[in-house]
């Protein structure tokens, strides 16, 4: 296989779901030894650690954990809604456990997609 062009790379990255792009960044952060967070962020941080100690959170994570027995159905359902994700996708999101529904979000949306997954039997952390 000959060397890709950057447009090429871009044009087969969007071709892609969003799970498999999550994998691509996952083996291409083993295979290089990186990791995909920004830097900047990191050294910004780093001054401001005791006053985020005193701020509230403003940004959350939705993690699904697992599921009620019997309950796979629904909590797909649920994610697909939450996420526009394809079947297969939510289906393997649901099933893999402990992975983020939503990122980053506001405390209100992440209460609401919480308080929704819940009530189809999911089984959810906030961070």
């Amino acid at each position: 296989m000959g060397k890709l062009t950057v447009e090429q790379f871009v044009d087969g990255i969007a071709e892609m779901t969003v799970l498999e792009v999550a994998e691509m960044v996952k083996a291409m952060e083993e295979k290089f030894g990186v990791t995909a967070a920004a830097p900047v962020a990191a050294v910004a941080a780093a001054p401001a650690a005791e006053e985020e100690e005193e701020e509230e959170q403003t940004e959350f994570t939705v993690i699904l954990k697992g599921f009620a027995d019997g309950k796979k159905i629904p909590v797909i359902k649920e994610v697909r809604a939450l996420t526009g994700l394809g079947l297969k996708e939510a289906k393997d999101l649901v099933e893999a456990g402990d992975k983020p529904v939503k990122e980053l979000v506001g405390k209100e949306e992440a209460d609401k997609a919480k308080e929704q997954l819940e009530a189809a039997g999911g089984v959810i952390e906030l961070k």
